[in-house]
């Protein structure tokens, strides 16, 4: 139970950290007249547009089969999913401290976040199915069924009036888990040495192994949970 509290009171101290940090560019949205539904659909055409540079960069590859992929691109996919995930908390700042909250917005916002994870493992998916990996496109088909799961459990558990929030591959560990091995992939794939055989894919591959075990994990840690609170 301490490490749980210790993990929230981590977590919640890093939110704060990041909220004093962009709370100036939100007063500015603010300002400007931007709506927190506004900086929703600006997140979510970010990760689709992700999500298309990797299937783009699969793409060149099954076109050419046995050429490498271009990483520049990967570095790039891994880029706009960090930046624009960003969006997922500005827009909640917006709401909050421009008095714009509101029931759709919520819904909105949580649909919406559904959409860019569908988009980005799907365009990972993609790219490995492009690159001849067909294994890694199932583990990151896997990744996705964990992830949906995961929050749709705890909606579910939210309609039964039940706070389910456990867990440790929520979704801001599982963007930053695929953003920095987008951008890991990317860089490591650019600076190969020449005659190297280490297959950068490898890290991203990785990284949805992880998603994919501890998301489905979570998801079963949530119906256990709702489990016991229904008993």
């Amino acid at each position: 139970m301490g490490l749980k509290q210790t993990a929230k009171s981590s977590r919640d101290a890093l939110q704060q950290g990041i909220y004093v940090v962009i709370n100036p560019f939100v007063r500015l949205l603010i300002k400007m007249g931007v709506t927190p539904n506004m900086v929703t659909t600006i997140g979510f055409l970010g990760n689709v547009a992700a999500a298309a540079v990797l299937a783009w960069t699969g793409w060149q590859v099954m076109q050419a089969p046995g050429s490498q992929p271009d990483y520049a691109l990967v570095t790039l996919a891994g880029a706009l999913v960090i930046g624009f995930s960003l969006f997922d908390m500005l827009d909640g700042q917006v709401a909050r401290l421009g008095a714009m909250t509101s029931r759709f917005g919520a819904m909105y916002d949580s649909v919406l976040d559904r959409y860019c994870e569908l988009f980005t493992l799907g365009g990972i998916a993609y790219y490995f199915m492009g690159c001849g990996s067909f294994g890694a496109a199932i583990v990151t088909f896997m990744a996705l069924v964990g992830s949906i799961m995961v929050s749709y459990v705890r909606a579910r558990a939210e309609g039964l009036d039940i706070e389910c929030k456990i867990g440790f591959m929520q979704r801001p560990e599982r963007v930053v888990v695929t953003a920095l091995a987008l951008l890991a992939t990317g860089i490591v794939g650019q600076n190969l040495p020449a005659g190297s055989t280490f297959a950068p894919d490898a890290i991203l591959l990785c990284a949805m192994w992880v998603i994919a075990i501890f998301a489905n994990l979570t998801a079963f840690a949530r119906i256990a949970h709702c489990r016991r609170q229904l008993k």
